[in-house]
């Protein structure tokens, strides 16, 4: 999609969100793993805007703060610059912040940074309605089941837009209108910037609308309405209730979209995957699962349930198995993980590897066919192809003070119950007896035992009849 016509796009998210009753700023709490101002930046991005302002009031260094820090991460490629409105004193006081800034553009869209459901096709089609009829303002409306409390739309004869009349001013006439605003806008920038010199405060608490710059806009050029066919994406966030509700809407299109592209999920409603997670096709994906932040899953994989997956670059036809916790993990072709397995950051798995169950790596390698099945803990170490590790295996990389790392060379035989001391190599086709504590070097080929010798007494005080 490309807007064209030297286009600005403003996000208003100067807003306290007291409803909210939360320390974090409204526009910063997380939709599907993406602030919601994020899925706004990421629906204006869509359009291929000459800029993005960002609105910002409350809490702004917070709010600029994580938008510069994760712009990348988001795609925003678009310029994004700040304006802030010093007192919150409405939409209109909001979009007179970036005043200096409009008057470079011939064209301004107006979205929310609370409104994270917003379609970017449903903006393009504004925009194109809206640069098709040379209108001087655009509004957007929508229809809903229960229009009380929001402000009607009220239309010519012609069906081009005549007013807007809050509910508190409306006769039962109008309040009988379903047809509402929808806090969405697109502006000729000239007049929007002539409008905006014109706005006076209003109401008791002496707000300026931008609602009001439509009937001057209309004075001398068209002012229309583009009707949302889906009224779910104008929802606004501003509680706690509200947040839940936008949350569930957008998983389903999200899993909805997966399942599209050949993605078996088998229970949506209880499969929660952020907007930012890849997974190819012919992966199954079974319920109460998690998946999120920037995760990568490939092809012909399958997610048991219970599972929890966050950063993990994950290739085809590996098997995660249920229970299993993997964080800011590589899985290789191929691999096994779980059940009830943990893979910490910075774990890596090459090809047919396998993580058993209630076993934890940790910063390490392991390598090729190598095989961690069970009761173990691999923590800073390098382990080679062809490894088994038997059950309750530990590396003990840390003294209290340093971490250090263990190496496990090729096609080393690991009995149970080892401890490996770090730092201390083992080389490759060796052998470590079960039971052992090891300390030092084994060179390779070798069979390494380090325990006590078993000493058993004889108690001559117990008599046998």
């Amino acid at each position: 999609m490309v807007a064209q016509n030297n286009l600005c796009i403003l996000i208003l998210a100067a807003g306290k969100g007291t409803r909210m009753k939360s320390s974090l700023p409204k526009p910063l709490h997380p939709v599907c793993g993406l602030p919601m101002v994020a899925h706004s930046l990421r629906a204006a991005q869509a359009l291929n805007p000459n800029a993005i302002c960002v609105i910002v009031g409350h809490e702004a260094p917070k709010v600029m703060d994580e938008i510069t820090t994760h712009l990348q991460t988001w795609g925003i490629t678009a310029p994004v610059v700040f304006a802030e409105q010093k007192e919150l004193n409405g939409s209109g006081g909001a979009v007179r912040a970036a005043l200096p800034l409009l008057q470079k553009f011939e064209t301004v869209m107006v979205l929310n940074g609370d409104v994270p459901l917003i379609r970017p096709e449903s903006l393009q089609e504004m925009y194109n309605q809206f640069a098709a009829k040379q209108a001087g303002a655009s509004v957007l409306s929508i229809q809903v089941p229960n229009p009380a409390g929001y402000g009607r739309i009220v239309r010519e004869n012609d069906g081009n837009f005549a007013r807007i009349v809050e509910d508190a001013d409306a006769d039962e006439k109008t309040r009988a209108i379903s047809e509402v605003n929808g806090g969405m806008y697109v502006f000729n920038g000239p007049a929007l910037v002539a409008a905006l010199e014109r706005l006076t405060p209003q109401g008791p608490k002496h707000e300026f609308y931008l609602t009001d710059t439509l009937s001057f806009i209309k004075e001398s050029k068209p002012a229309i309405i583009y009707q949302l066919a889906d009224f779910e994406e104008s929802l606004g966030v501003n509680s706690r209730a509200e947040l839940a509700q936008a949350e569930a809407i957008m998983r389903l299109r999200i899993n909805n979209k997966f399942m599209a592209d050949g993605v078996r999920i088998v229970r949506p409603e209880a499969t929660y995957i952020d907007a930012s997670v890849q997974i190819g096709a012919d992966t199954t994906i079974f319920p109460d699962t998690y998946i999120e932040g920037n995760t990568k899953i490939g092809s012909n994989c399958l997610i048991e349930g219970n599972v929890m997956i966050r950063n993990c670059q994950i290739a085809d036809n590996v098997i995660i198995r249920m229970g299993s916790y993997c964080d800011d993990s590589t899985v290789s072709p191929l691999c096994e993980v779980g059940p009830y397995a943990r893979l910490r950051p910075g774990a890596e798995l090459k090809t047919k590897a396998k993580v058993g169950n209630f076993s934890e790596v940790k910063k390490s390698v392991i390598g090729e066919g190598s095989k961690v099945n069970h009761l173990t803990y691999i923590g800073d170490t390098d382990m080679g192809a062809g490894v088994n590790i038997g059950a309750g295996t530990i590396t003990c990389n840390y003294d209290g003070q340093k971490k250090y790392r263990t190496i496990i060379g090729d096609h080393c035989f690991v009995g149970s119950n080892t401890n490996f001391v770090a730092p201390v190599e083992v080389k490759p086709y060796s052998k470590i007896g079960a039971g052992s504590t090891i300390t030092k070097e084994v060179p390779q080929g070798s069979l390494a035992i380090a325990r006590a010798r078993q000493v058993v007494l004889e108690n001559k005080g117990v008599k046998h009849e």
